[in-house]
């Protein structure tokens, strides 16, 4: 048991774990391809019409699979930077600098969808909601990180203030989930639920879960991808690098 940990605990060195994500890489982007194509076809050919909303409901499997994951990459993230300021590991701060671009593309894509779905439901693009505000929040949270580690010369100095604004930031997350409860929002409560059955039809909820999946699979090749270059661009003085390069060539 010792022995396997101790090769699982080789691969928080970058040198070791960049062959691996390169590996990986392409099995998470044929399963984004599966889900997704799946996940499409049910949620727009099969998933009946809503009787409320007609077909304009439809968005929702673009929407909440994004804002699902808009939250669930902050906790990532955010892990990711507690652990390299805890340890002081390398590889976590780029894992969590790796994350944070695709982080704020789910947020971004929750709060547009979010307003295309709005307008014909409440009349409007925006309202001050308790979830849209606290999911705007979060938007501008993955964005001062990002902003906050560029204007960080030293990685290692970057890696630490963005853990500190990234840890801060966790406090929005149940903010998020459990606004509808806590206030009187326009914004309808969750339709999926870990303790009660789903208030939509079956193939409605399997398009949701597919679409999620995909979003998830695509969440994790582009941040591989992305540690991979982090990698490189931080390790370039150390000799593995320079080898790798000059195999390139």
């Amino acid at each position: 048991m010792s022995n396997r940990l101790i090769n699982w605990f080789k691969f928080a060195s970058p040198q070791s774990f960049y062959p691996l994500a390169g590996k990986m890489i392409p099995w998470f982007w044929a399963l984004t391809a599966v889900f997704g194509i799946a996940g499409l076809w049910l949620s727009f050919f099969v998933a009946p019409t809503d009787a409320v909303q007609g077909e304009g409901y439809r968005i929702i499997f673009i929407h909440v699979p994004a804002s699902w994951m808009s939250m669930f990459i902050y906790l990532v993230m955010a892990a990711w930077a507690g652990l390299g300021l805890a340890l002081n590991t390398r590889l976590s701060g780029m894992m969590a600098q790796a994350l944070a671009p695709t982080g704020a593309l789910m947020a971004f894509l929750s709060l547009w969808t979010g307003a295309l779905w709005g307008k014909p439901m409440w009349g409007a693009w925006w309202v001050w909601d308790a979830r849209l505000t606290s999911e705007l929040i979060l938007f501008f949270l993955y964005i001062g990180f990002i902003a906050l580690q560029a204007a960080i010369d030293d990685p290692r100095r970057a890696d630490k203030a963005g853990a500190i604004l990234a840890l801060v930031g966790v406090v929005n997350i149940p903010i998020i989930y459990f606004s509808v409860k806590w206030w009187n929002t326009l914004h309808q409560g969750a339709s999926v639920s870990l303790t009660k059955s789903p208030s939509m039809a079956q193939t409605m909820l399997w398009g949701m879960l597919l679409m999620a999946l995909a979003f998830w699979m695509y969440s994790i090749a582009v941040a591989l991808m992305r540690v991979r270059a982090i990698i490189l661009e931080r390790e370039t003085h150390t000799e593995w690098v320079k080898e790798l390069e000059a195999v390139k060539r």
